[in-house]
């Protein structure tokens, strides 16, 4: 782009040499993607520079700058709850089908469960102080 002492940046063609957007597009597909982000730096940084020589001025807005005046909000970038509420798509009788086919699921996979038979555990023992005197074996 120029800068204000009109320098060229981020732009590899010579000072005063302008391609049309369309010079400067890969031939193949003319999607955003496809061209990558040089070639649209480039083609904005052309039409900032026509649109210079053409007698087109930039000004320039100090960082911080609001439109807004102080206290006051701006409004919403599109208006909430202005268009009529789309129909809903009843699905209850289809959860109510998704629900029975996991249930029935369930009951044919649904193992069964062995009764554990209690396992001694080893329990320490300890003194007045604190310290381990010994283990014993304890059934749950």
């Amino acid at each position: 782009m120029a800068s204000p002492d009109g320098d060229r940046r981020d732009c590899d063609a010579a000072p005063g040499v302008h391609k049309t957007p369309a010079q400067n597009r890969p031939s193949g597909p003319a999607s955003t993607a496809a061209r990558g982000k040089a070639s649209l730096r480039r083609e904005l940084a052309d039409a900032v520079d026509q649109y210079l020589s053409r007698g087109g001025q930039v000004s320039q807005v100090p960082s911080g700058a609001s439109a807004w005046e102080p206290g006051t909000r701006p409004p919403p970038s599109r208006p909430l709850f202005s268009e009529p509420a789309d129909p809903r798509t009843p699905v209850s009788d289809v959860v109510a089908r998704l629900e029975a086919r996991r249930e029935a699921m369930k009951a044919r996979r649904a193992p069964r469960r062995r009764e554990r038979k209690p396992r001694p555990r080893r329990r320490i023992i300890y003194d007045d102080f604190g310290e381990p005197l010994r283990h014993v074996w304890e059934d749950d």
